[in-house]
């Protein structure tokens, strides 16, 4: 005949292939569709008839577009009823009552649902409505009815692979929806195939001659290796023609390679080894081709960084090398003009452009501004007394029982009583009792004294009471900002250093400086949703009291790692104080008589609450202006 293959696309018949296998010729019919056929034998020639598919095609047609009635009805009528039931075989049925036999139906697959259209009909508004039949558990998940114009429309959505039915009763109409059964014995098309399927059903063909069916089906020159032989028997069913390959192709041991339209199948030792001896003569090449130097101008990237990245070696286990250029490429940087000087094969240099204009790119940068607050609310209240007295008279009567020129005070010590000579003086500076109010940081307190003597000035009684109430906010906010690039660390402090002595291994004293200082340290990673990583490490250091060793530092620092949306505001941490101080001084016994015991104690309530926050906002820099 003088070719193989016999186009005809007359019918249901497509084309004709003939092979030739071994003593026996093949005849293949391809077919738009499965058919039934009929063959005669008459005389020398062999008749095969094939049966029209006239009805088989009538009824795909009715599967996608069906028309139950043509509408003879003039006037719009209104649905009675629509209703959801689930089947018996977990099908999911849309029964919906009509007004009368003639109402049109128009029945069609859209996407990936089911629309229905009832022409000239009217929806009564409490049919209008929205079904969620979820839950019954049929392949039916939405059935959404609705007025369009003269007609009603339903759309149903199902979910999963379906097939559906629809039938007309009297006043009924019903549309079944139920899930669609898979043939496990049934070829499907497998991932990443995409060509034309075909069937291939032979026993005992040779290879090649396989390859000439598929070469013939698909219009692709493939040229088939010496080595290639033996016969394979296989029954496929409409599978892609790429897939029907590589099937072949593995049950023989077979590789292929593909340059345009032209196909190479060779068993697979035999492609492996030309492609290895390929690879050493690129290589041979490679070590003969002449070397050219080009210049690249950077312009974020620091030259001397390059030089480093591509002309590194490293071996593993296995002795290769991650050396970008080859082994007889090199590189040299100009640090005054930034500009990289790259020596090697044209190929190369082209590899080495490709690569510096990915890694030579603006870093993007971020502003991180850090917000500590410190928060003081205090509240003191203290009452306090004194008392004393003293009889200065030589001769104080009969009685009283201080011989000579003895005197008596209260109040005061036994130093300051006694007379220093004669005619002597007591001091009266100290009382009987001395509890005066006293607060925390406060130096000095409020006070009202009392004084009862006699006309001569030489016995007195001395009352002294004390009273102090404090009541303080305090508000200290800090807020270091700074600016650095994606994944470097940046630090900013300010504060003081404070001396102190240090006595060195040999008896020496020296000198040295200790830091309370307010720090920022901080390295950000934008990830590539544009969310920012922080690692932080806050410090907020103040003077505390002063020892005989040197000056305390009072410290709160932070150190830690969070992931935040650009432009958002995090608390990372926190510390809460509160201390509350109820005190009461008084003299033993005394301090307990009702009303008069007052008059020897003191009373003291101090309440103090601190509280500080750390807040952190970073914000990734755009590159169309600068950051106020």
């Amino acid at each position: 005949m003088g070719r193989s293959v016999v186009d005809v696309n007359q019918g249901n018949l497509k084309s004709i292939n003939i092979v030739q296998a071994g003593d026996r010729s093949r005849l293949v019919l391809n077919l738009k569709q499965a058919t039934s056929y009929q063959a005669e034998v008459q005389g020398k020639t062999l008749i095969i008839s094939l049966v029209p598919v006239t009805t088989s095609m009538a009824a795909s047609q009715q599967s996608s577009t069906a028309v139950f009635a043509e509408g003879a009805n003039s006037d719009s009528l209104p649905l009675k009823d629509v209703d959801f039931r689930r089947g018996a075989d977990g099908s999911g049925r849309i029964i919906v009552g009509l007004a009368n036999n003639q109402v049109g139906v128009d029945l069609r697959r859209q996407g990936k649902g089911l629309t229905i259209d009832f022409l000239r009909s009217s929806l009564p508004e409490g049919l209008r409505r929205r079904l969620d039949v979820t839950d019954f558990g049929t392949p039916v998940q939405i059935v959404t009815t609705s007025q369009q114009g003269e007609r009603v429309r339903m759309v149903i959505e199902p979910v999963g692979d379906w097939d559906h039915s629809a039938y007309q009763s009297d006043n009924q109409f019903v549309v079944e929806i139920r899930q669609k059964k898979v043939d496990l014995s049934k070829l499907t098309q497998g991932p990443g195939y995409s060509g034309e399927k075909l069937s291939l059903n032979f026993q005992n063909i040779e290879v090649r001659s396989l390859l000439q069916v598929i070469a013939d089906f698909t219009n692709f020159n493939i040229v088939t290796s010496d080595t290639v032989t033996g016969a394979l028997t296989l029954r496929l069913k409409d599978v892609p023609w790429d897939q029907a390959l590589q099937i072949i192709m593995d049950a023989k041991g077979l590789g292929m390679r593909k340059s345009g339209s032209v196909l190479w199948i060779a068993p697979k030792d035999e492609i492996d080894a030309r492609t290895k001896k390929d690879f050493e003569a690129a290589q041979a090449i490679q070590k003969l081709e002449p070397l050219k130097t080009q210049a690249f101008q950077l312009n974020y990237a620091k030259a001397a960084d390059m030089v480093a990245q591509l002309t590194t070696s490293s071996s593993g286990g296995t002795g290769s090398s991650t050396r970008f250029l080859t082994e007889r490429g090199s590189a040299i940087s100009e640090p005054r003009t930034n500009q990289l000087f790259v020596t090697d094969t044209p190929s190369k240099l082209e590899d080495v452009r490709q690569l510096l204009a990915t890694l030579d790119v603006a870093v993007r940068q971020v502003l991180i501004e850090a917000r500590i607050v410190e928060a003081r609310d205090t509240f003191g209240r203290s009452l306090g007394v004194r008392l004393g007295g003293a009889d200065l008279r030589q001769s104080p009567g009969s009685g009283y029982g201080i011989g000579g020129g003895n005197r008596a005070a209260f109040g005061t010590s036994y130093n300051n009583a006694v007379a220093t000579s004669v005619g002597g003086t007591v001091n009266t500076s100290d009382n009987f009792v001395n509890l005066p109010a006293s607060l925390s940081n406060v130096s000095s307190v409020g006070s009202f004294a009392l004084s009862i003597f006699n006309s001569a000035a030489n016995r007195f009684l001395t009352l002294e009471l004390s009273a102090m109430e404090a009541d303080g906010k305090g508000k200290i906010v800090s807020s270091p900002r700074i600016i650095t690039a994606d994944q470097t660390k940046a630090l900013i402090e300010q504060g003081t250093e404070y001396p102190y002595s240090v006595t060195a291994p040999n008896g020496a004293t020296t000198l040295a400086f200790k830091k309370a200082v307010l720090k920022l340290e901080v390295t950000p990673q934008i990830t590539p949703e544009g969310n920012i990583i922080l690692d932080l490490d806050i410090n907020k250091d103040s003077r505390g009291e002063t020892t005989t060793q040197g000056v305390a530092i009072d410290t709160k620092h932070i150190k830690t790692q969070i992931l935040i949306e650009n432009g958002g505001t995090v608390v990372i941490g926190g510390i809460f104080e509160m201390e509350d101080t109820n005190q009461e001084n008084k003299i033993p016994v005394l301090g307990d008589v009702p009303v008069l015991g007052n008059l020897f104690k003191s009373r003291t309530k101090e309440s103090s609450k601190r509280e500080m926050l750390v807040f952190i906002t970073p914000k990734v820099i755009s590159d169309r202006g600068p950051v106020r």
